[in-house]
């Protein structure tokens, strides 16, 4: 027999219910209608005195109008290190606000892959991740992430610019080129994406531990007792714990790890909530590393924090057969964006990045070498301790040619060092 409410005394579910697949025969089970998600309406960014679009302002700390003057505050607070964690469960994931919040447009770049969130209206037509200029917009996807804090810019742009000239300009070993250079006109400021993550680990080691003593011993080949140094290993074991906090770990897979970390630190006491105020007129990398990939790098990252833990936990240096387990607990992590301003270049067929911090003002990069330079400068340290040696072995029948050889020889060390030392720095210059 089935049982059906809606013919007993003319009763009807309620109008925000509907039936739904019951598992009794002849029951049938009401409830209410799932609301659709509600789609937010973006942030427009028109000055509401002259029409014009507005940008962020980093002197005037809002938005403002650069025709008629109208400013107004960014909305967001400030958090800094206690800006709330999020868990790594799929409600939170789920529950979090996609999208920028804002009109934008997408710049995707042909060459490198790079996709790049740009406000409306901008020409922007060169890629500053690869310095390409086949790229194409697109309308911006609104399934990603939205980040919930950031760090804004600090550095006028025309501060910056100045003094990536004056790194460019320095080194005696790059190209005279790069003095005149356009480098400088390209520097977009970007807001690129980065993940926080935080643990506690309990860690276990156990290794062999080795603890030296003094051992007296008999020579026979010169008859006397003399001294020596023994190592006494024993297997110990221990456990650590460590509270690992706002660990850093870039989202962005288009720039190069190494210049970033000389960047650091980025001061994250400086962080506020998120508003789309903030990008108004300013370029954003959503991440393309995600969530579980970039856990992964600050896993690793932090066992190693872990066993430099335990090993700070030993007494001595000498370990051997060192094991270690790593249990994590509290996981926490944040999706920000932090300020960069950054410049691709091409010279001579390879593409170069330079790098700017938005907040300390700090710069870092690559630059190509003048490698006859570096040769130039080897062989006039070299050529010294070369001339001088073969003039020795000339002189060799007498007295002095052996003193000449001696002084050569402490010449080619020197000169050798320096030359290692100038090939590294102008190898890192250029390959960072």
């Amino acid at each position: 027999m089935s049982l059906d409410l809606s013919r007993l005394a003319g009763w009807q579910p309620p109008s925000n219910y509907q039936a739904v697949t019951s598992a009794l025969d002849g029951i049938t089970v009401y409830a209410p209608i799932p609301e659709s998600p509600k789609e937010e309406e973006p942030t427009a960014y028109k000055c509401p005195q002259c029409g014009a679009t507005t940008r962020f302002d980093i002197a005037a700390g809002g938005v403002a109008c650069e025709y008629c003057g109208y400013t107004v505050p960014a909305q967001a607070q400030k958090v800094g290190v206690n800006a709330e964690r999020s868990e790594f469960t799929l409600e939170t994931l789920s529950q979090a606000d996609k999208g920028w919040g804002l009109d934008r447009r997408m710049l995707h770049c042909d060459t490198c892959g790079a996709e790049l969130s740009i406000p409306e209206g901008s020409l922007t037509s060169i890629c500053p991740f690869c310095a390409s200029n086949k790229v194409n917009v697109r309308t911006a996807p609104a399934e990603n992430l939205r980040p919930r804090f950031l760090v804004p810019f600090k550095i006028k742009s025309e501060t910056i610019g100045s003094g990536v000239q004056a790194w460019l300009n320095k080194g005696w070993f790059h190209p005279s080129e790069l003095s005149t250079s356009s480098v400088v006109d390209r520097l977009s400021g970007i807001y690129l994406s980065f993940w926080t993550f935080d643990a506690d680990i309990a860690s276990d080691w156990k290794a062999q531990v080795g603890y030296e003593r003094q051992e007296r011993y008999y020579d026979s080949s010169s008859k006397e007792w003399k001294s020596r140094t023994v190592i006494d290993w024993r297997w110990e074991d221990g456990s650590v714990n460590t509270s690992i906090s706002n660990l850093l770990i870039p989202a962005s897979t288009r720039v190069s790890r190494v210049i970033l970390e000389r960047l650091n630190p980025f001061k994250l006491n400086d962080l506020v909530t998120y508003s789309p105020d903030f990008l108004a007129g300013w370029q954003a990398q959503t991440y393309d590393l995600t969530l579980p990939a970039a856990w992964e790098k600050g896993k690793a990252s932090m066992r190693d924090k872990a066993k430099d833990a335990c090993y700070a936990d030993i007494p001595t240096s000498h370990v051997r057969n060192f094991s270690m387990s790593a249990d994590f607990s509290n996981e926490a992590w944040r999706y920000i964006l932090l300020p960069v301003y950054l410049a691709s270049y091409a010279f001579q067929g390879k593409v170069y990045q330079v790098m700017a911090n938005g907040q300390t003002g700090a710069i870092a990069g690559q630059k190509p070498v003048a490698w006859w330079k570096v040769w130039l400068a080897v062989t006039a340290l070299m050529a010294p301790g070369l001339l001088l040696g073969l003039i020795g072995l000339i002189l060799s029948a007498v007295g002095i040619g052996v003193l000449l050889l001696a002084v050569a020889f402490v010449l080619l060390i020197i000169g050798g060092v320096i030359s290692v030392i100038i090939f590294k720095k102008a190898f890192d210059s250029e390959a960072a």
